[in-house]
């Protein structure tokens, strides 16, 4: 099946979204109305929580009626899934399709950087579902979109252990950073942007890709006095509670 990106709307200093709907002949009325609905249902669930919306809430905020909504979707849980679904496949296509051009692990590094927040600034609104509605499909649905996060995650891995091999062979020194804590400590950074980065704001998207891609490169105070941070290794790590009294078996 042929899948064409949608044409994105957009209004003068607001960024452009991408959601991409799959469809066989072409940008159909049909598909026109139903990205319209994912964009309206996205911002909606973003707004008061994917359990918090009812249909009833997006066919009012969308002018369609129930009948309508469910012309286009079977469910409030296919809209979820079309918005997840959408956004997983459309940021692993653009970045496959960017990195084909580009070998240097750190370069590679870089574009997955853009590629991630220039993505997900023109769609705030699906990054925050993205985030928050992980766990709120079930099934069929809920391993299709695991199934590309896992394979956006494995090649966040890997383009972070190829930059670590090469900083390695380069330095003649072993790498000290765990790849699973790297690689999430960097869907960490990118991923809470939605909290406070504004779009059309005065911090432009590449500006906020360099400064994440150096501190995340580099550190905070850079990379020439990381040898210096000679940490405390004790060994353990206290357990805190937020109550004082010891949970009873």
């Amino acid at each position: 099946m042929k899948q064409e990106r949608a044409k994105p709307n957009s209004t003068p200093g607001n960024p452009q979204s991408e959601i991409r709907i799959p469809h066989s002949d072409g940008f159909s009325r049909h598909d026109q109305k139903l990205e319209f609905i994912l964009r309206i249902a996205a911002r909606i669930f973003a707004e008061k929580s994917y359990h918090s919306t009812s249909m009833r809430d997006i066919s009012r905020a969308t002018g369609v009626s129930l009948a309508g909504l469910y012309h286009y979707c079977k469910s409030k849980e296919e809209l979820l899934f079309l918005i997840q679904d959408n956004c997983f496949g459309r940021v692993l296509e653009r970045l496959e399709e960017r990195l084909k051009e580009v070998d240097e692990p750190v370069e590679r590094l870089r574009l997955f950087i853009e590629n991630h927040l220039a993505f997900f600034a023109a769609n705030m609104a699906e990054m925050k579902v993205l985030s928050h509605e992980a766990e709120s499909l079930a099934g069929e649905m809920h391993e299709r979109v695991s199934g590309k996060k896992e394979k956006y995650t494995r090649l966040a891995r890997k383009i972070l252990g190829d930059v670590q091999r090469k900083a390695t062979a380069e330095d003649k020194v072993d790498a000290e950073i765990n790849l699973t804590v790297a690689t999430y400590a960097l869907f960490g950074m990118m991923n809470w942007i939605y909290n406070w980065y504004d779009p059309a704001g005065a911090l432009t998207v590449s500006e906020l890709v360099e400064s994440i891609t150096r501190l995340f490169l580099s550190g905070f105070l850079g990379s020439g006095r990381a040898e210096k941070l000679n940490f405390a290794q004790s060994g353990t790590t206290e357990p805190l509670s937020v109550w004082r009294a010891p949970t009873r078996q």
